[in-house]
């Protein structure tokens, strides 16, 4: 299976699963193929076959709604690779990870890395990857607005703030990658936008 993305770094293939239109991605290192899946969310056969020709070490899960979850259990005991999620999204999952992700870490991948950003507002525990000029934003950052946050346990204010001050802080040219639908965006074509999405609230 081809690559859709390589920028000399790390290669990646997606698509579009369950009845959610949800976004799975198997992120590898261009040199090792070392790989992480990132949000087992439904269709395991499908996963297991993007994952095909490559290690993969984990299964990274931007936030604990279920319909990011579904595949969890059968891909991980395929792969024999643990799931991770933020501590905070626990509760919301359902289950608990045997190695949490934190703010900050660098989860190593071959020759290169993906660093952990926790983005809180769509769920406490959401969190978003970034590798240089690549950022995989879960429902955190969509083209058009930030995520979804009318759940008891999302913000409005805490979302924008996440964006305004951990997901702007990357070049313009950074390309954003979401938990949903068939479209990406970069940061430079949103940043412009936040005073119309703190306008309308939403």
């Amino acid at each position: 299976m081809s690559w859709t993305f390589d920028n000399g770094t790390i290669l990646m293939r997606s698509a579009l699963l369950g009845g959610y239109e949800n976004n799975v991605y198997v992120v590898a290192c261009s040199t090792t193929g070392e790989a992480v899946i990132i949000d087992a969310a439904a269709e395991p056969d499908r996963i297991l076959e993007l994952a095909d020709g490559v290690t993969v070490t984990a299964i990274l899960t931007t936030h604990g709604h279920f319909d990011h979850i579904q595949a969890v259990d059968e891909v991980a005991a395929a792969l024999d690779i643990p799931f991770r999620l933020h501590q905070l999204d626990e509760s919301i999952a359902g289950r608990t990870t045997p190695a949490p992700l934190t703010d900050g870490e660098v989860v190593a991948l071959g020759d290169t890395s993906l660093l952990t950003v926790h983005t809180p507002g769509h769920t406490p525990g959401s969190v978003s990857f970034f590798s240089p000029g690549v950022l995989f934003t879960g429902d955190t950052l969509f083209p058009g607005g930030p995520g979804a946050t009318r759940f008891e346990h999302s913000s409005f204010d805490t979302i924008i703030d996440s964006i305004t001050s951990r997901l702007f802080t990357f070049e313009d040219a950074t390309e954003v990658y979401p938990g949903h639908g068939p479209t990406m965006t970069t940061i430079g074509t949103e940043r412009p936008a936040l005073p119309e999405w703190i306008q309308r609230g939403w």
